[in-house]
């Protein structure tokens, strides 16, 4: 084999096209950051659990219909879809991932609030007309609140055991709507719009948030 039938593109020619991949490298950087944090599989879990929710309204699954116990059942779920999103702040490439550039911390950002987002549509979607206790504002409230809970959680522990916090603060407050504690802190026990309730989980995803964005998840515990 020769090279005889090779030749240069004449000078002033049309130049050879790019590869994708460097046509497009904000997107392949965007697709390689989202498969690394299981995005598409995070999203395939809250799908799961927008599900359970409509299962668990539509067959009664809580232990009554008012108070706390109408509440118990669908704050587990909310508080597995806080769980989901905190998880999926772990990267397995760790520090070396923090050398890519000025675009990780609006990735961060990005993926943050989509999932976020994504799990209220899927749990919405799941409890429409079936008789969600609060309704949507309680629903919103309460997710946004624990999973900026799990953000703040992954900046300490890591993203792998970024559950901790969610499901740490589920059994609190199951205590808490039990025993009728008031404080705001426990956001689920009081009316959507109580305004100290909605403050409280409002400020602690603005913290995970911000958290999120610079400065990402913990790479282990020991980092």
């Amino acid at each position: 084999m020769t090279t005889t039938g090779l030749r240069a593109p004449a000078p002033g020619g049309p130049a050879a096209p790019a590869a994708p991949s460097l046509r497009w490298p904000a997107l392949r950087m965007t697709s390689l950051f989202l498969a690394s944090r299981r995005v598409p599989a995070a999203l395939a879990a809250l799908a799961l659990l927008g599900l359970v929710m409509r299962a668990a309204l539509y067959w009664h699954w809580n232990l009554g219909s008012t108070g706390s116990a109408a509440q118990a059942v669908p704050l587990l779920i909310e508080a597995g879809a806080g769980a989901v999103i905190a998880v999926s702040t772990y990267s397995p490439f760790g520090e070396p991932e923090r050398a890519t550039g000025r675009w990780l911390p609006w990735l961060r950002l990005g993926t943050a609030v989509a999932l976020t987002a994504a799990a209220l549509g899927a749990l919405a979607a799941g409890a429409a007309a079936a008789g969600l206790a609060w309704g949507t504002l309680g629903l919103l409230r309460n997710v946004a609140g624990l999973a900026g809970l799990g953000l703040l959680t992954a900046a300490v522990t890591g993203g792998l055991l970024a559950w901790i916090g969610p499901l740490g603060y589920l059994m609190v407050a199951e205590i808490g709507l039990t025993a009728g504690w008031g404080t705001p802190l426990l956001w689920p026990g009081r009316p959507p719009a109580n305004m100290p309730g909605a403050l409280c989980a409002g400020l602690v995803f603005a913290a995970g948030i911000a958290v999120t964005t610079v400065r990402g998840a913990r790479d282990s515990p020991s980092e």
